[in-house]
């Protein structure tokens, strides 16, 4: 039976800066499972703002009133090393999850300026997600401490009360629900996941119906 090698590089309890003041992209999420949207995303982003590294932020528990279906902790942290594997500029963080709890981007984004005062933080959004900003916790506080990187999506209002830094990004009509379901139905998910976080969902069978 083949395995998936989960590679050990790339990922770190915290993010490591020399003396030299660093421009660093967060990116935060359930990852459930972590998608070439994501990934696309995060290039396009880093590329056009000249980030030194983008940090990819598995959550532990969402604050949102939905509740996802969402896959251990573990299987979620090995799909996004998977995912990020062959970008030297991609890191995983795993600090939201270690942390156990309701992840707070406001506690994640303190704790992390903490340790290291010489990098300016750019938090990723999905345009989408922008108008639910005075929502988040301890939102006023959170936007004197990072600035909001907007990706620009078909439909969504390019307007807030907090400032934007909005990026254009080639649309890519991928979800996580979608690849979930689409692993339930049977379906081929090639080209909508990585060849390895597709060959780990098939190896430890993610996403299929329960019997």
């Amino acid at each position: 039976m083949s395995t998936v090698e989960i590679p050990r590089v790339k990922v770190t309890p915290e993010v490591m800066f020399g003396s030299q003041r660093k421009r660093v992209g967060l990116m935060g999420g359930t990852f459930n499972p972590i998608h070439n949207g994501h990934l696309v995303v995060a290039e396009q982003v880093a590329s056009q703002l000249g980030l030194d590294k983008v940090v990819f932020l598995p959550d532990n528990l969402p604050p949102h009133v939905d509740h996802k279906e969402t896959i251990s902790a573990k299987d979620r942290v090995n799909m996004v090393r998977l995912g990020i594997a062959d970008n030297e500029n991609f890191e995983l963080n795993t600090m939201e999850i270690d942390r156990g709890g309701v992840s707070y981007t406001y506690d994640t984004v303190k704790e992390l300026k903490q340790r290291h005062p010489e990098a300016d933080y750019y938090f990723i959004l999905g345009g989408d997600m922008v108008e639910y900003l005075p929502k988040w916790n301890k939102i006023e506080q959170l936007a004197k401490m990072v600035k909001f990187v907007g990706v620009k999506r078909t439909g969504a209002k390019m307007q807030s009360q907090y400032p934007i830094l909005w990026v254009d990004v080639p649309t890519i009509d991928i979800s996580s629900t979608l690849i979930r379901s689409k692993v339930k139905q049977g379906c081929s998910i090639k080209y909508l996941v990585p060849d390895l976080v597709a060959e780990y969902i098939k190896k430890e069978g993610l996403y299929r119906e329960r019997t």
